[in-house]
């Protein structure tokens, strides 16, 4: 005899059931769109101010302990329902044009949020299956100078960071130094400014090693292989600095720890998965022509099937072990729990996939009011495409590059192969000028708070805008042919 379904189940599949028979029209909005130009409006500059306002808020993020996802959804709501009252006012063809842009916007934002779910939940499984504790057991264990760390650290960061993301890596590594480092700040604060950069380098020649990445990659402005036409100014931009950086890195070694860690079961095969998926991804964009996100959930399911397998081991091997309820809470035991895949899942990082949802929603809603428009002319008509370019990186270290790449996307200025590829670079790479311009530098300094700074990192920022101009000159010069007219900037 079957069993009935649970009271919350019943009345979640009822209230799906009632949106497609009373709403049918919510699959059938028109596309067609009638937009005004709102940018000299007294609405229009007030919700320029509310995103800026907003913007502060997340920048203040480590200092007011507020999380960032917080403002910029709110301000993203507010934004909406000020475009939908003006449009509202207006003849009857424009009333639906806030609707229709705001489901364009979000069908952006559904594809961004599954994509990096799935790779969120694969990369907190690999952690709990004790992949990145095992890494840096390995290197901390090994004996290496100070300066070999400084090397090892910055030379994986460049080369975890297009799998893994380079916040995911950034992270791991500037744990290892942190803990070779121990009390001596002066090379835990290099280390992690290397790190940073190394990290963002690293993201810069990969689809998925940065959210600016992949984006661009989802649009369908680059292709896949094309990507790695920036490996070698992504190196330069990271090994201009190192250099630099390297010589304020003494000679000294750090001691010897014995801290170990092993794999748990599975691990090797949850890489192996990891890495399937993102073939996937890769296969349904350029064969198949669907959204890579298709491959991503696929794969994101084999994981979770794959989960279930772990799981049974996991409860037989406990067994085995005789660790029972009452034997861990009489004889305090470990309290080991059997693997669960919506464990991972819910340990993924919400606060920045709500981020996202904020940012480009409101990004978004300047865009009908007509600011990226306008801005689009400023820059890539008056600047030209290649300063204009140039520029974004310096934006995304004020910034951050999210929400600049996006508006960039929005724009959907007229450019080359060449020019895409260098705003790619220029988004991914020119966060690491300021410690807040990154996701992987306002991570590190959550982490080694007090000793990776604000200023610390400033101390540095003409080593790293060294790198910044040097990958952009190797680009320029590398991958000419990529461009309709030879660029050159004043």
């Amino acid at each position: 005899m079957l069993k009935p379904l649970p009271i919350k189940t019943t009345l979640t599949l009822l209230s799906f059931s009632l949106l497609f028979f009373l709403f049918p029209q919510l699959s059938f909005a028109s596309n067609e769109v009638h937009l005004i130009d709102l940018t000299t409006h007294w609405f229009g500059y007030a919700s320029l101010i509310l995103f800026a306002v907003s913007y502060f808020f997340v920048i203040a993020e480590e200092e007011i302990h507020m999380r960032k996802s917080k403002p910029v959804m709110l301000a993203a709501g507010i934004i909406w329902a000020l475009i939908a009252v003006i449009y509202a006012q207006q003849p009857v063809e424009y009333h639906h044009t806030a609707e229709v842009m705001i489901r364009h916007n979000l069908l952006e934002y559904a594809e961004l949020f599954l994509f990096l779910l799935a790779a969120m939940t694969y990369i907190n499984t690999m952690g709990e299956r004790g992949v990145f504790d095992a890494l840096r057991s390995w290197l901390v264990n090994q004996g290496f100078s100070l300066r070999t760390i400084f090397w090892l650290t910055g030379l994986l960061a460049f080369f975890i960071s297009p799998i893994a993301d380079n916040l995911t890596t950034a992270l791991l590594m500037a744990t290892v130094a942190m803990a070779v480092g121990g009390n001596n700040t002066k090379f835990v604060a290099i280390a992690c400014i290397n790190i940073v950069v190394a990290a963002n380098a690293g993201g810069a020649f990969s689809p998925f090693g940065d959210i600016t990445t992949l984006m661009v990659w989802q649009k369908g402005l680059v292709a896949f292989e094309q990507f790695f036409l920036l490996f070698i100014p992504s190196v330069v931009n990271w090994l201009v600095p190192a250099v630099i950086l390297s010589m304020a890195v003494g000679k000294g070694n750090p001691e010897i720890t014995t801290e170990k860690a092993a794999l748990k079961s599975g691990a090797v095969t949850v890489i192996i998965l990891f890495l399937l998926t993102i073939t996937m991804a890769v296969c349904a964009h350029n064969f198949l022509h669907i959204p890579p996100v298709i491959g991503m959930m696929t794969g994101l399911g084999i994981l979770k099937v794959y989960g279930y397998f772990i799981k049974v081991r996991d409860k037989r091997e406990l067994q085995m072990m005789g660790n029972t309820h009452t034997a861990m809470s009489v004889e305090g035991v470990s309290q080991q729990q059997p693997f669960n895949i919506f464990q991972q899942l819910e340990r993924a990082e919400w606060d920045t996939l709500m981020f996202f949802y904020g940012i480009i929603l409101s990004v978004g809603g300047l865009g009908t009011i007509g600011y990226l428009t306008l801005g689009s002319e400023l820059m890539y008509g008056d600047l030209g495409a290649t300063n204009a370019n140039v520029l974004v990186g310096v934006l995304s270290a004020i910034i951050d590059n999210i929400p600049v790449m996006f508006a960039v996307l929005s724009m959907m200025p007229a450019m080359d192969h060449g020019q895409w590829l260098l705003v790619t670079l220029t988004a991914g790479v020119g966060g690491s000028m300021l410690s807040i311009g990154s996701a992987a530098g306002v991570a590190v300094m959550g982490q080694a708070r007090g000793v990776y700074t604000f200023f610390a990192h400033l101390k540095w920022i003409w080593a790293i805008a060294l790198g910044y101009g040097a990958s952009i000159w190797i680009h320029l010069w590398l991958n000419s042919a990529l461009f309709d007219n030879v660029p050159v900037i004043p």
